[in-house]
């Protein structure tokens, strides 16, 4: 007996819609043959109307965390300076790549219950006249913030320094301008709001990256954007290497549909179903994860529960009846949980959801009071 497919509400992957299964259930294409050059020129060209840039976006072969890393090594040199916003998970993973590589990194925003602020980065800036970049998480899964990206790359321009931003869990479901916003870096990943499946990631470079990236001299082989610039910059275009095929018609068909939704309804989408699921939180007397954040993420909410109520209980609560949810990262593993409603997650879906939360949360308080 077939068993039955759960619906995916967490922060990643998410669900593939079945028109894009389908894409990339298409007999092999060669990857440098015309008819696939083609199918990367509409994903490239359609990335660029979503990142709101005129510069040619990269692929990039690997995860999402493939390319913050990349970004590093194509952009620094041993010894300079970097400040990184370290509210969440991946915040803070960004700081432990550039580390890595000899990168001096100022941290700021450390607190996971606090939106990144660009006063404090301003303050850091001034004290620290060295840092060349800032590195900021647009949506940290593991709280569900949504830090403002916009007023940070003010703060950095005005400072002529680079915006390096994650946009992992953001983009395609939260509104984004990469040119208007002077934002120089910015990192995204196939299977999130873009709707397809892990392991391609896509990187946008402003003209101010790319002159940095003409000096740095980290050592980069697989990951130099410039390879990828220059093999996308062809009449036809092509990557570095053996292309994940299928990855490619995969994207290429989900922002197809995504033109068709339009680029502004989803992101009211996204807002809608957040809404009701935070309202259905505050019904429940329950709480957000980090009540501190003064703005959330659309695309992922993280709930703290009661005292005594166990957040594994409810997650199985909610796995029994066909829904996926993630745990609390690090920190909030015992007293949270989280659930992912970016990309193809419908207002049906969270309805769904909802329902089985009920049932679970009444569920484990019956137990526990027995």
């Amino acid at each position: 007996m077939e068993e039955a497919v759960p619906l995916l509400m967490t922060p990643g992957p998410t669900r593939v819609p079945e028109r894009v299964l389908r894409a990339g259930a298409r007999p092999m294409i060669h990857h440098r043959t015309a008819a696939f050059s083609a199918e990367l020129d509409v994903a490239l060209t359609l990335l660029g109307e979503l990142f709101g840039t005129r510069e040619r976006v990269l692929p990039v072969h690997t995860t999402g965390r493939g390319a913050m890393e990349a970004a590093i090594c194509n952009l620094f040199s041993p010894g300079d300076a970097i400040a990184v916003a370290c509210n969440g998970k991946f915040g803070e993973m960004w700081a432990g790549f550039a580390e890595s590589y000899g990168v001096v990194v100022h941290r700021f925003a450390t607190d996971w219950n606090r939106n990144a602020d660009a006063a404090e980065l301003a303050a850091l800036l001034a004290r620290h006249p060295d840092i060349g970049a800032v590195a900021v998480a647009y949506c940290d899964t593991s709280t569900g913030v949504r830090n403002d990206v916009a007023s940070i790359a003010r703060v950095a321009a005005d400072r002529g320094i680079l915006t390096m931003v994650d946009a992992v869990s953001a983009l395609g479901g939260m509104p984004f301008s990469f040119d208007a916003w002077e934002i120089d870096v910015a990192v995204t990943a196939s299977q999130k709001c873009l709707m397809a499946s892990p392991g391609l990631a896509f990187v946008a470079m402003s003209a101010g990256a790319w002159r940095r990236a003409e000096r740095a001299t980290l050592p980069r082989n697989y990951w130099d954007f410039r390879a990828i610039r220059d093999a996308i910059s062809r009449a036809k275009p092509e990557t570095p290497g053996t292309t994940p095929v299928h990855l490619v018609l995969q994207v290429a068909e989900s922002l197809r549909m995504m033109r068709e939704e339009g680029f502004d309804a989803i992101t009211r989408r996204h807002e809608a179903i957040a809404g009701r699921l935070r309202q259905v939180v505050a019904e429940r007397s329950l709480a957000m994860q980090c009540p501190g954040l003064d703005s959330l993420a659309p695309t992922v909410t993280a709930i703290a529960l009661p005292a005594g109520v166990s957040p594994r209980a409810v997650r199985d609560g909610l796995k029994a009846r066909g829904i996926l949810t993630a745990a609390g990262l690090d920190r909030f593993e015992a007293t949270a949980f989280r659930i992912g409603h970016m990309g193809d997650i419908r207002m049906s879906d969270m309805e769904r959801t909802i329902g089985a939360l009920h049932i679970a949360l009444d569920g484990v308080r019956a137990a526990s009071a027995r």
